[in-house]
């Protein structure tokens, strides 16, 4: 690096590049090649401890190693993009040398670079937080897929994690104990997240429809009425339906024994689990929308309403011709934003019943877990990392895909020139 800088006579530029790659071949070169071999073999020495457990040999830490890889390797990445800046920079200075202009000199270089490229120096250290906080784990939640990392026969430091390729992926399809489980997991999440995206979306549009009626009195005490549910933290609201749906001493059972009705077990039989999950996350999730399309609705020129009554059209012609249809093109995306969401919803699954009751056909996973439920489980209760990042890619592409096929089939998406 800097030859060609140094060519064209500029000897700063030239300088700085070449001590920049001695310093980099100096002090880079061996921690470089240590990170490449525990990339590649993620250790070779296992721990060992004497008869009172105390730890004679250190061993190899095979996630450390594969962490340090990740970073060596984009490290690395960093200096190819540096070096192709060097390559193209005296690339172009040479042409006009040959064309017999003068070369712009350090400080024209640097004032030139700031007006030029401003906007990239300013977002550079964001580039940089951004592939080692965000980037960097998820390459590196990707690769554990790729591990036998899973407890309990490979858990550093005591033992060491080897690469096994697509072994993982392939268990989770032919072992029946991990395909029956993934299978059922995810045919309840699609159903959970579609049910709870519908349910609480016709509901908010129910409730904002009957607040703009006319006829309505004193609007402003039944928005703030229906928007407490909204108000409240999630967490709480949850704690507090999962006391009253309790199957011994919650009050809903409770008080259907003083009707003379049977207690519904709530949180023991899958279906009901289902269904009270169903209704908490209602309850949660209908006022965000009941807002949203009130602020819609307000929006929608009167002039169609009394157009469509001159023609004859009742109210439920001018709901399904006009209302029914300006809410679906503006909410259509975040409907699917919500879809999305309601996938991976750990905090409804999770904090009202733990995703059970327990269901003995399933690995590590109850009736009611979803698939990022069942990663939580499998990663902080049974140190299965490696088929938890199995399901967490599966999670990735299908969202990933779905959102996108969605939002580019919207109306909204296809005619967002019409707001520009």
């Amino acid at each position: 690096m800097g030859l060609g800088q140094l060519y064209n006579r500029q000897f700063v530029k030239g300088i700085a590049f070449a001590l920049l790659e001695l310093s980099v071949l100096l002090c880079g070169t061996r921690p470089f090649m240590h990170a490449m071999w525990g990339f590649v073999t993620l250790g070779e020495t296992v721990q060992q401890r004497n008869a009172r457990g105390a730890v004679v040999v250190m061993g190899d830490h095979s996630i450390m190693l594969m962490i340090e890889g990740i970073i060596f390797v984009f490290l690395l990445l960093m200096f190819i993009a540096v070096y192709a800046f060097n390559v193209r920079d005296a690339y172009v200075n040479g042409r006009l040398r040959d064309r017999g202009e003068k070369p712009a000199n350090i400080a024209e270089s640097l004032s030139r670079a700031w007006e030029k490229g401003f906007v990239y120096i300013l977002l550079a250290p964001a580039f940089v937080f951004v592939l080692f906080t965000i980037v960097l784990p998820l390459v590196f939640g990707v690769l554990i897929a790729f591990t036998n990392y899973s407890g309990p026969n490979h858990l550093p430091p005591k033992n060491l994690v080897d690469w096994v390729g697509f072994e993982t992926f392939v268990s989770l399809i032919k072992l029946k104990a991990w395909s029956r489980t993934f299978f059922g997991v995810l045919g309840w999440t699609v159903v959970w997240a579609a049910l709870a995206t519908l349910s609480t979306y016709f509901v908010g549009l129910f409730y904002a429809l009957l607040l703009s009626h006319p006829r309505v009195r004193f609007k402003k005490f039944w928005r703030t009425l229906y928007i407490l549910p909204w108000a409240v933290p999630g967490v709480i609201s949850l704690l507090i339906f999962r006391n009253l749906f309790n199957g011994e001493f919650g009050p809903i059972n409770q008080y259907l024994k003083l009707i003379g009705l049977d207690a519904i077990p709530w949180m023991s039989d899958p279906f009901w689990a289902k269904v009270a999950i169903i209704l908490v996350n209602l309850w949660l999730g209908f006022p965000y929308w009941m807002a949203l399309m009130s602020g819609v609705l307000t929006n929608i020129d009167r002039e169609l309403y009394e157009a469509a009554e001159i023609d004859g059209a009742d109210a439920f012609a001018r709901f399904r011709s006009i209302t029914l249809p300006l809410i679906l093109y503006s909410t259509a995306p975040l409907m699917i934003m919500s879809f999305a969401h309601n996938l991976n919803n750990f905090n409804v699954i999770y904090l009202f019943n733990s995703g059970g009751p327990a269901n003995p056909s399933y690995s590590y996973a109850g009736s009611t877990d979803i698939l990022v439920s069942w990663i939580y489980k499998l990663t902080l209760e049974q140190n299965k990392f490696n088929m938890a990042s199995v399901v967490s890619i599966f999670i990735f592409v299908v969202v990933a895909s779905f959102s996108i096929w969605n939002f580019r089939r919207t109306r909204a998406f296809k005619e967002e020139d019409l707001i520009q």
